[in-house]
């Protein structure tokens, strides 16, 4: 059963005098749908449409479209309080999570409107010294912050030893990320509906360390060890924090998913006309 969409939220890049542009000719577009209830704006949006706006954190609705790159769809997830399915209109370079683009958005919206169905995105939940940072959508990778030196860190899955070594990095990303930082150091691709965490070590001074794909039920834990040097993790590039001699780490799925708007568009397809 499809749902029935009466709220739509409307999200844009602000830096980009066309993305605000298309905003408004979707806004526009609504207007004229029978249907639609109420059109919402993001403040940073609707200030450069001399509007009102809500900010994301308060945003309610059934459907979000969000105009940008991928930069601009993980940012607004990792915003928004509780989760609302997105339709992404590309206006940045590879957008690879924004299904539409500007010359076909009306269309697409047209047809999410006529037939509504959302699926669900795995995420993570990162937890340091048991403090809970940002969801991640694509990935969390810890990095060393001085060039040219590694850290030492051992990873564990279930309490068991994975692997113990030193590199430059490692990502830890979900079958959505797959595509993207993870795919650049040599992951796999892995279909969303495959329920798997990427472990990817970037630069790892170990011939026998690859890349691995875990159990989405597992608990992966990382310790720094005592060679290790200063680091930080960033989340879907967005959230970056200090990792420090003797933090504990531990990679989780999350309880709430990503939610993204289905569009008929294959994810094999998309493969291969974006990668």
């Amino acid at each position: 059963m499809n749902r029935i969409v009466k709220r739509v939220g409307i999200v844009s890049r602000y830096d980009e005098p066309g993305a605000i542009k298309l905003a408004e000719l979707v806004y526009r577009h609504l207007e004229s749908r029978s249907g639609i209830e109420e059109i919402i704006f993001e403040q940073d949006t609707a200030s450069g449409l001399g509007i009102d706006g809500v900010s994301i954190e308060e945003l309610r609705a059934d459907l979000l479209i969000v105009i940008g790159g991928d930069g601009t769809i993980l940012r607004t997830i990792q915003k928004l309080r509780t989760q609302i399915p997105i339709l992404g209109i590309n206006f940045g370079r590879v957008g690879f999570l924004a299904d539409a683009t500007p010359e076909n958005a009306l269309e697409m919206i047209d047809d999410v409107l006529t037939e509504f169905k959302v699926e669900e995105r795995m995420r993570l939940t990162i937890r340091i010294n048991g403090d809970t940072l940002p969801r991640a959508t694509n990935e969390a990778v810890i990095v060393t912050t001085r060039p040219a030196k590694m850290f030492a860190f051992r990873i564990l899955v279930d309490d068991h030893e994975l692997d113990c070594l030193r590199a430059d990095g490692i990502v830890f990303a979900t079958p959505t990320g797959s595509t993207a930082y993870a795919m650049s150091a040599g992951g796999p691709i892995v279909d969303p509906k495959v329920s798997g965490v990427v472990v990817v070590p970037l630069a790892p001074y170990k011939l026998s360390s690859r890349p691995w794909v875990v159990s989405s039920e597992s608990v992966i834990t990382v310790e720094p060890i005592p060679a290790f040097k200063d680091a930080a993790i960033v989340i879907d590039g967005q959230h970056t924090q200090s990792v420090h001699a003797g933090d504990v780490i531990t990679i989780t799925t999350a309880e709430e998913s990503a939610l993204f708007v289905k569009t008929g568009w294959w994810f094999y397809e998309k493969v291969r006309s974006k990668l």
